[in-house]
Formats: C-alpha cells, sequence, structure tokens
C-alpha cells in the first residue's frame, strides 16, 4: 500500500512539471514564432471575442431584468402603501361627513321643532319597520332607560307622528296617525271647530288620510291647518297634524269629511322627537 502511494505521488509531481514545461514551451515558440502562429491567434480571438461579447449582452440582460423586477417590485409595494393611506383617508373624510351630517340633522331637528319648547325632549333613531316598508309602526333606539313611557308623544318636522305604545329598556315601540287603527281627536286652528283624523295605508299610498266628523256650518277651507285638539286624553293640544283639501258633505249629509296631508314626510322619517310629558301633566295648557 505504501508502495503504490508513493508511485502515485511522483506521477502527479511528473504531471505537474510536465505541464509547466509544456506551457513555458508554448510561451517561448509562441514569442520566437509569433508570425507563425498570428493565423491561431486571429482565429482564437475572432472566436472568442464574439462569445465574451455575448455573454456581456447576456448578463446586462439578465441584470436589466432583475433591477426591472426589482423596481416592480417597489412600485408594487409603494402602490399598496399608497392605496391603503388613500382608503385610510377615504375612511376619514366619511367619518368627518358623516358626523358632520349628523351634527347638522340634530340641529335641525331642534330648530324646526317649535312645538312644547320647554318641555324635555329626547331624539330617536328608527330602528326598524314593518317588513312591507309602511310606515304605521316603527321601533326607536330609546326606551325606559331613557325615561320615556307608553302614550308620550312623537313629532318630526313641527308635526305629530304618533304615540308610543310599548317599550323596552333601551327601545320603544311608535304607533303612527297613519296606522289603520290611528284615530286623532283634530280642531282647525282658524276656527277651533273639531274634527277626527283616521289613519289609512292605503289612501296614504295616495298622500293623504281622511278627516271626518266636520261640523256641517263650519267655515273650513281648502289649506287649513288641522293640529290636535284640547279634548284628546292621549294628545298633547296644538301639534300640527297637517292641512286639510277637497271639503265635501259626507253620505249622511249630517256632517263634512275631507282629505289630509300629514305635514310629516313618513316616507322619508328616519329621527324623530319624543316629548317628555304626558296628556294629564299638561292640564289647562293654551
Amino acid at each position: 500500500m505504501g508502495r503504490n502511494k508513493k508511485k502515485f505521488e511522483l506521477s502527479s509531481r511528473l504531471v505537474f512539471s510536465l505541464l509547466i514545461m509544456v506551457s513555458v514551451g508554448l510561451i517561448v515558440v509562441s514569442y520566437l514564432f509569433s508570425d507563425i502562429f498570428s493565423p491561431v491567434k486571429s482565429f482564437m480571438g475572432d472566436f472568442f471575442v464574439p462569445m465574451q461579447k455575448g455573454i456581456a449582452i447576456i448578463g446586462g440582460a439578465i441584470s436589466d431584468k432583475i433591477q426591472i423586477f426589482e423596481d416592480k417590485q417597489k412600485l408594487i409595494e409603494e402602490n399598496e402603501k399608497l392605496t391603503n393611506e388613500l382608503n385610510d383617508l377615504k375612511l376619514e373624510r366619511q367619518t368627518l361627513i358623516s358626523e358632520k351630517y349628523e351634527l347638522s340633522w340634530y340641529r335641525d331637528i331642534y330648530e324646526n321643532d317649535t312645538v312644547y319648547q320647554t318641555a324635555q325632549k329626547v331624539v330617536a333613531k328608527i330602528i326598524s319597520r314593518n317588513p312591507n316598508g309602511a310606515c304605521d309602526v316603527f321601533l326607536v333606539d330609546k326606551g325606559a332607560d331613557d325615561g320615556i313611557e307608553v302614550n308620550m308623544n312623537v313629532l318630526a318636522n313641527g308635526g305629530l307622528v304618533g304615540l308610543v305604545t310599548e317599550t323596552g329598556k333601551n327601545w320603544s315601540k311608535v304607533r303612527t296617525i297613519i296606522a289603520d287603527e290611528s284615530a286623532v281627536s283634530g280642531r282647525f286652528r282658524i276656527t277651533s271647530d273639531t274634527c277626527i283624523v283616521k289613519g289609512s295605508l292605503k289612501t296614504m299610498d295616495m298622500g293623504y288620510i281622511d278627516v271626518e266628523m266636520i261640523n256641517l256650518n263650519a267655515e273650513v277651507y281648502d289649506n287649513y291647518e288641522v293640529v290636535t285638539s284640547y279634548i284628546s286624553d292621549k294628545y298633547l293640544p296644538g301639534i300640527l297634524i297637517g292641512y286639510v283639501s277637497n271639503i265635501r258633505n259626507d253620505a249622511s249629509e249630517l256632517n263634512k269629511r275631507a282629505y289630509l296631508s300629514p305635514v310629516v314626510d313618513f316616507e322619508h322619517l328616519e329621527a324623530v322627537i319624543i316629548l317628555k310629558a304626558q296628556r294629564e301633566s299638561l292640564e289647562g295648557i293654551e
């Protein structure tokens, strides 16, 4: 084994020495006989130079592609960052607009409310309506915890909406004057003639509800105001209900009847004011 290893080491040294000698010999020959090897040099140059150029071009192209890819990734990241910032700004803007609208909305509600200005009031948002979309009965987001009680009057836009009929801890149910079962004792503001305002979802689709039991001798005309009367046991007196039209004798010829267009826009109603006062607590108010 030791002798074989020695032979192998001698052979490696011999080969290395021969390569050195050959290389030196080629250098010397190339130097001494440069004219003879000139065509070979030229051939090798013609062969390797274009190859080097091609390699350089390919390398440059690959480098450009890598640079483009890196730039693209940076642009994508920057675009995502800017998109997120833009979305945040849009959300912030929408929040500010919403808050501004809500503030203006509350202000308008209070400014337009000229009925019972000294009474305590609660602004409530409508949170649920009947599935059929009618606004005859709805729920609001204020209840017993806010001091709301059954039979409290509900207003909007300075006019009568209806009554609180049921309360929970943080909700209340309101029945409006346009509900079929609703009947409000009213009077004409100018003449003080009394009448009964009856709800009707069917006629409300045409923009009015009915007014009945008008005295046959009452001198009332179109566009007269009808307000809540003093003889109601639930409704506070003097709240505007709406304006009459199409006044005529009823079938019995003993009374008159008319149409009434409510002052409240029930179709677009979003919020209401609940008067925290009961009818019996305001006896004698004029």
